[in-house]
């Protein structure tokens, strides 16, 4: 399985990765991609994202891992950014290969509900001047028990 694990400060491009997820496999039947982008709700003027550099990375493959563990996967590709961030900028992607498509959307669904609930980085939202670090929301954590 080909695995690609990038914290970056640079935009991506979905249509590259998932070109570069494929590129000379006759064995994939399936891609499935969830691109994350900062939501303007609410008077969010900007989101920034920190990170504790290596162990982020450790803690993604990990789970990588165990997705692949859970199913035939061929790659998967995840690519988080980090520093700040304004509306409408991409934020996040994961892009699963599988030979087949419900093995590609459960694995990018369990990959997205683990980045949303476990994994390490901390956003701080500024709003009309004012700025506060993001609390978990016990409803990602809901959707996150049903990999147990």
């Amino acid at each position: 399985m080909t695995t690609r694990i990038s914290i970056q400060t640079h935009d991506f491009d979905v249509n590259a990765e998932i070109a570069a997820l494929t590129e000379g496999r006759s064995d994939i039947g399936a891609v499935v991609t969830f691109s994350g982008l900062v939501r303007g709700d609410d008077s969010l003027t900007a989101m920034t994202l920190e990170h504790y550099p290596g162990m982020t990375e450790r803690e993604i493959a990990a789970h990588v891992a165990e997705a692949e563990g859970r199913w035939p996967l061929l790659g998967v590709t995840v690519i988080h950014r980090v520093g700040r961030l304004l509306p409408g900028a991409r934020i996040v992607l994961v892009a699963v290969a599988s030979s087949h498509r419900g093995a590609a959307f459960a694995a990018a669904e369990f990959l997205m509900d683990y980045l949303k609930t476990r994994a390490p980085f901390w956003k701080e939202e500024e709003r009309a001047g004012d700025t506060r670090w993001v609390e978990a929301r016990a409803s990602d954590d809901d959707a996150a028990k049903r990999w147990r």
